[in-house]
C-alpha cells in the first residue's frame, strides 16, 4: 500500500519540521464542526488539521427528510468541503476509510473506483491523534428483504432517490386519474419506525402532495396519498412524554396517516410490509428508520474496542478505552459517563456538544494539561411536523425541568437548531448571513424542489 504523508501529498507550507497532524474521519455535524474549530485555532503553521470524508458535500442529516420530499434544496444549503477548508485552515481528503493502524497511528483510504476502473489507488496518512466521527447509518436488525427493498435515508444521494420516485409515483397515478377520473389509483407509502426521521418524513409527504398541485398535477392531492407509519414499540416517539407522543400521533392522524404501534415487522417484500401477525402492507415506496448503528468500516479499527452496533467505547474525556490518542464523537461513539446507566445518545445536539468537548481536550492534550470529562446536557427534543405543528420539550435551566411546547414555539426552537449548527461551522458573521439569505429563498424559490 502505498504510504501517504503530508510531504508526498500535501504542498510544503514553510517550515520543514514536522507537523502535528490531527486526522478527522467523517464530515457529519461533529466532524465538521471540530475541523473548523481545530483549523481556526492552529491554522497550518505548525499543526496539520486533516477532513477525510467520502462526500464532497455535507447536508445536516436532521434535514434530509426535507430533501426527500423536495421541501429542501440541498444544491442550496449543502456545505462544500473545499471552499470551507479553505476558508477555516484545515485540508480535506476526499476518500473511504477503510481500516486504522493504531501502532502505527495510520489510517488507510480505499481507492477510488468508477465503474470498475480505479482512478486513484489504496493511500494511507499518518496522524498524531485521531478523532474518528464516521457517523451512522439505518439498522434493519437482519430483517429480511429490508436491504433490497426499503430505501433509508442516511445521505443526500438516497434522498434524493426517494424523492425522484416519489415524484415518478405522484406522475403515475395523476395521469392514471386523467385517463379515468373514477380510477382508485394512490401512492401507497409506508416507513417502519416511529422516531423523528419517520414522524417527520410521514408529515411532510402530504406537505409536498398538496404542493404538486402548484407544478402541474392538478389531480392530484394529499388525497390520493396512502402513508402507513409502523412501530414496534407501544407508541410513536418515546422520546417525548406520552402526552407529546399522543398530540403527534392524533395531528399525524387527521393528516390521514395510518399509525401501527406494537406492530414488528418480520419480512419486506418487493411490494410490502409483512408484520409479526401475518398482515400485508402493500406499498409502492417503503423507508426504514428503525434504529441506528454505526457506520460498517470495510477493513478493521485496529486494536480499539467496539459495541456490538459497531460504536467505539470511549472514556468519559471521549477517548478510546483502548488508545488515549485516538477520540470518537458523534453516532460512532459509545460513551457511558458516571452515574448513568446508558450512553449518550445519538443526537444532534450530542454531536455538537462532543465535537467542542474534544476540542478543549486536544487543546489541553498538546500543552501537557489534563483533561476534562465530557458532560453531557440534554436540552430536550423537538420534532417537526412539517408546517402542520410543531411539538417538543425544553430541558435545562431555560425551562428550569422539563417543558412541553408546541405550536409557533416550539417551531422557533426547532428552527433555532439548524441555525446554531450555520453558525457552528460558518461563524457569526457568515453563519448570520446565511440565516437571513435563508428566509429570501423560501420567499423567492419554488415550494418544491421538482428535479
Amino acid at each position: 500500500m502505498q504510504s501517504q504523508s503530508r510531504e508526498l501529498r500535501f504542498p510544503a507550507t514553510g517550515a520543514k519540521k514536522k507537523k502535528t497532524q490531527i486526522v478527522i474521519v467523517g464530515g457529519g455535524a461533529a466532524g465538521l464542526e471540530l475541523a473548523a474549530r481545530l483549523g481556526r485555532r492552529f491554522g497550518r503553521r505548525d499543526h496539520d488539521v486533516i477532513l477525510v470524508e467520502r462526500n464532497r458535500t455535507h447536508v445536516w442529516k436532521p434535514l434530509l427528510h426535507e430533501v426527500a420530499t423536495g421541501a429542501l434544496d440541498a444544491n442550496i444549503d449543502e456545505v462544500g468541503y473545499r471552499a470551507h477548508c479553505k476558508r477555516w485552515g484545515y485540508r480535506f481528503f476526499n476518500g473511504t476509510l477503510e481500516s486504522v493502524d493504531t501502532e502505527a497511528r495510520m489510517i488507510h483510504l480505499a481507492p477510488l473506483v468508477e465503474n470498475g476502473r480505479e482512478l486513484i489507488g489504496p493511500h494511507s496518512l499518518r496522524y498524531d491523534y485521531l478523532v474518528l466521527a464516521f457517523g451512522s447509518i439505518t439498522n434493519d436488525f437482519g430483517t429480511p428483504g429490508v436491504a433490497e427493498h426499503c430505501m433509508a435515508l442516511d445521505s443526500r444521494a438516497e434522498a434524493d432517490r426517494f424523492r425522484d420516485r416519489l415524484l415518478n409515483h405522484c406522475l403515475a397515478v395523476s395521469r392514471a386519474m386523467v385517463v379515468d377520473p373514477d380510477s382508485d389509483a394512490r401512492v401507497k407509502v409506508s416507513i417502519v419506525g416511529a422516531g423523528a426521521t419517520g414522524v417527520e418524513l410521514a408529515a411532510e409527504l402530504f406537505n409536498a402532495a398538496d404542493a404538486l398541485a402548484y407544478y402541474g398535477l392538478e389531480v392530484f392531492d394529499s388525497r390520493r396519498l396512502e402513508v402507513t407509519l409502523i412501530e414496534a414499540g407501544p407508541r410513536i416517539l418515546p422520546a417525548l412524554s406520552e402526552r407529546l407522543s399522543g398530540a403527534a400521533q392524533r395531528e399525524l392522524e387527521a393528516l390521514g396517516v395510518r399509525v401501527l404501534t406494537n406492530v414488528p415487522v418480520t419480512e419486506v417484500t418487493a411490494d410490502a410490509i409483512v408484520t409479526k401477525s401475518g398482515e400485508r402492507i402493500e406499498s409502492d415506496l417503503m423507508v426504514w428508520a428503525a434504529g441506528v448503528r454505526a457506520t460498517p468500516i470495510a477493513g478493521r479499527l485496529g486494536a480499539l474496542e467496539l459495541t456490538r452496533t459497531g460504536q467505539i467505547l470511549t472514556t468519559p474525556t471521549l477517548q478510546s478505552v483502548s488508545d488515549p490518542r485516538v477520540f470518537a464523537i458523534g453516532d460512532c461513539a459509545s460513551c457511558t459517563l458516571p452515574g448513568s446507566e446508558r450512553p449518550v445518545p445519538p443526537r444532534a445536539q450530542s454531536a455538537h456538544q462532543m465535537a467542542a468537548s474534544v476540542f478543549d481536550n486536544l487543546t489541553r492534550m498538546m500543552s501537557g494539561r489534563p483533561l476534562h470529562d465530557f458532560v453531557y446536557k440534554d436540552h430536550g427534543s423537538l420534532v417537526s411536523l412539517s408546517r402542520y405543528s410543531t411539538i417538543g420539550s425544553l430541558m435545562g435551566s431555560l425551562s428550569r425541568g422539563s417543558l412541553a411546547i408546541e405550536g409557533r414555539i416550539a417551531r422557533f426552537f426547532y428552527t433555532s437548531l439548524y441555525r446554531m449548527h450555520l453558525i457552528a461551522i460558518h461563524g457569526w458573521i457568515r453563519g448570520s448571513a446565511l440565516i437571513v439569505t435563508s428566509h429570501v429563498h423560501a420567499i423567492l424559490r419554488p415550494r418544491l424542489k421538482l428535479h
